[in-house]
């Protein structure tokens, strides 16, 4: 180390509201490029009992108080406010090894993953703190007792112990649906990089969204961290899989029945398909796809691909391509603008990784690259954790073991052959349960065969072909909406998958009672609860509006005119309106009916109150049964009734869902549906 080198500074953990350094001077951390000290860090003797108590006391009861919709809006403005302090992530972010490129997947993608997660909220979730899920379950004759299932937020902390290659993602990606749920979160990222996260917790904590307690971070080691978790935590872990079985087991947490996640490793595979032969874009996508998936983050991430099935005889043509694709990927120092690939976290990490490649030579030979040997356009290939990608070819897959055991986790993929469809699948299931797998083919029967087939041993499937080849965001990339996690090998957890992630830290309940109770608990009318009638609820604004608010119109007969009518009016003339002899024919029908959809219309033209009012559009409507046929001369009448209120934050303006129940002179239920619409807040509208 040179005389300008400067004393690392010492990182800190943020428990029970304040920044605390741990004892003595803590292990130092290398910046992954030149070796120079970057931080120290350490965690000895800080009291991580109270801390989670302190989360699950103040962070808790703060989430709870609040509404999705808040929480989610809260997300919003965090993410917002990150995005503009990205340069300073990506500055910290050069010390890890990540060139620009590989940053931008740690620290705009997690940030992004956080803002898509906070909008889908918005979107999908009402604004309320329980949540409602499936329908109401009817448990007696006379409706007078009937069941709900119901979602509220666990009154723990969620703990996340995070790995080392994704600093910022790895974070935001799990603390995002915890604090939507309503849970504070306790973070504790791996040492090697943690410097970055402590600088973004500090960033998020300044900023002042969060309420106290929402967010906690340990810097250094776990300590008894988990001696202290209770039945209502949460613990995620993501990691090598021999860390996270023995964390699973620990006596608390299987004392307790802990909620325990865990994502683990994960040998991937890309399947070519045998339609993509060289000169087709499937063949030259799948090429571009392996070497992008083995160089960025120099091969440190967990859906990256380390399994390359090729049909047999075609894999001189493939590692031609990718030994091309390598030779055009310069290896240095990550802020060099010609450097294309970083080193590894460490040069621990480095020799973790040779080792590895000397165990899958057992069953491979290296046909690209050299482990031993580095070649770099910038920075000292002995002081940075630098290493060239490495391919190697196993010729008989099915006799091998440690290239379907053994994870390099590096710039590290095993080429092998396979002879028909069945063969890829086989081959593709030697992983034991993997995160992700991709099928390369433009060949529809051959990409149900293979997604099909590989489905049940990987948590998502990307196939790759011409016509997504702009749009496909790729096979390493996790996305929010989609599931994160494996079974088997990769840890049998599950992460994001949009508003799943939300429900993993939330209790399901079911709920039985008398109607009138059951919806006092969901903030949902539900049949059989207590109804007002008096002013059409059309003329009553959001604040005005009850549930429970109900309408009961007038009937209307429905004649051979109007049904005529309707049918030449809109073109449909389907016999069963039209034709007695033919309608007679049908089973279900005792003659001609009326249209399901001159039904809904009659209906509206019953409840609508016309005059200008508080509603202010209909947006939809939502499970739309049609249950008893309506024949010439049927009266129809409509129950309209407030059944969910769900204010917006950010606008001057609700949704409302209203149950119609459309019934002829028979009571006998016609139809049945929601109907969906926005209602103004106040009325007059501002401004009127």
């Amino acid at each position: 180390m040179d005389g300008s080198a400067t004393i690392p500074r010492r990182l800190e953990s943020y428990l029970s509201g304040h920044w605390q350094a741990g004892a003595g001077e803590g292990a130092t951390l290398l910046d992954a490029a030149t070796g120079r000290p970057v931080a120290r860090i350490g965690s000895e003797g800080l009291d991580f009992g109270a801390a989670l108590d302190w989360g699950r006391r103040t962070g808790g009861a703060a989430l709870r108080a609040m509404t999705i919709h808040e929480r989610a809006l809260m997300l919003k403005a965090l993410g917002l406010r990150l995005m503009e302090l990205k340069e300073e992530f990506y500055a910290e972010s050069l010390h890890t090894g990540a060139t620009r490129a590989d940053g931008w997947i740690d620290i705009e993608g997690g940030i992004g993953t956080l803002l898509t997660l906070a909008s889908k909220a918005r979107r999908e979730l009402p604004n309320t703190r329980v949540l409602t899920e499936g329908p109401v379950e009817p448990l007696s004759r006379d409706g007078s007792f009937a069941g709900q299932h119901i979602l509220t937020p666990l009154t723990g902390i969620s703990i996340h112990i995070n790995a080392y290659n994704f600093p910022v993602w790895g974070m935001l990606e799990k603390i995002a649906p915890s604090l939507i749920a309503g849970v504070p979160c306790l973070v504790k990222p791996a040492s090697q990089t943690a410097y970055l996260t402590e600088l973004v917790v500090r960033r998020i904590l300044e900023t002042g969204i969060l309420p106290a307690g929402a967010l906690q971070l340990v810097a250094g080691s776990a300590g008894d961290l988990l001696d202290h978790v209770t039945g209502q935590d949460a613990v995620t872990f993501t990691g090598s899989a021999a860390t996270g079985q023995m964390l699973k087991r620990h006596p608390a947490l299987v004392a307790q029945a802990t909620r325990f996640t865990m994502e683990a490793d994960s040998l991937n595979a890309s399947v070519l398909g045998a339609d993509a032969v060289p000169g087709t874009p499937e063949f030259d996508l799948f090429v571009r796809e392996v070497a992008r998936e083995m160089t960025a983050k120099a091969g440190q991430k967990c859906t990256a691909i380390r399994r390359v099935l090729v049909p047999a005889g075609l894999e001189d043509a493939v590692i031609e391509g990718l030994a091309a694709r390598f030779a055009k990927t310069p290896v240095g120092l990550p802020g060099d603008a010609e450097v294309r690939m970083g080193p590894l976290a460490s040069l621990d990490q480095r020799a973790e990784v040779r080792a590895r490649i000397a165990e899958l030579a057992a069953d491979a030979r290296i046909v690209c690259g050299d482990p031993e040997a580095v070649s770099v356009v910038s920075g000292d290939a002995g002081a940075g954790a630098f290493l060239n990608p490495v391919l190697l070819h196993c010729a008989d897959p099915f006799a091998a073991k440690a290239v379907h055991d053994v994870e390099a986790f590096g710039p590290v993929a095993t080429l092998m052959p396979y002879r028909d469809a069945a063969e890829a699948v086989a081959l593709a299931r030697r992983g034991k349960g993997s995160l992700v797998a991709s099928v390369f083919t433009n060949d529809p029967d051959l990409a149900a065969e293979m997604v099909i087939g590989m489905a049940p041993f990987h948590g998502r499937v990307m196939i790759g072909n011409r016509a997504s080849a702009r749009s496909s965001t790729g096979h390493g990339s996790p996305l929010a909406p989609l599931v994160h996690g494996g079974p088997g090998r990769a840890g049998g957890g599950e992460e994001l998958g949009g508003m799943r992630a939300v429900r993993h830290y939330m209790q399901r309940t079911g709920v039985q009672g008398a109607p009138r109770l059951l919806s006092a608990v969901t903030g949902r009318w539900i049949e059989g609860a207590e109804a007002q009638t008096g002013t059409h609820p059309f003329r009553k604004s959001l604040g005005e509006l009850r549930i429970g608010d109900q309408v009961v119109t007038a009937s209307r007969e429905v004649t051979r005119a109007d049904v005529e009518h309707f049918a030449e009016f809109t073109g449909d003339s389907f016999y069963a309106h039209m034709d007695s002899e033919a309608a007679r024919a049908n089973p279900f029908f005792e003659d001609r009916v009326a249209h399901g959809y001159l039904i809904a219309s009659f209906a509206a033209g019953l409840f609508v109150d016309p005059a200008p009012g508080p509603v202010l559009a209909n947006y939809g409507v939502d499970t739309l049964r049609f249950l008893t046929p309506v024949y010439f001369g049927d009266s129809l009448s409509v129950r309209l009734t407030c059944k969910e209120i769900n204010p917006r934050e950010t606008a001057e303006y609700g949704e409302v869902r209203w149950d119609c129940r459309v019934t002829n002179q028979k009571d006998e239920t016609v139809a049945l549906y929601d109907v969906l619409t926005l209602v103004a807040k106040t009325w007059p509208l501002t401004g009127e």
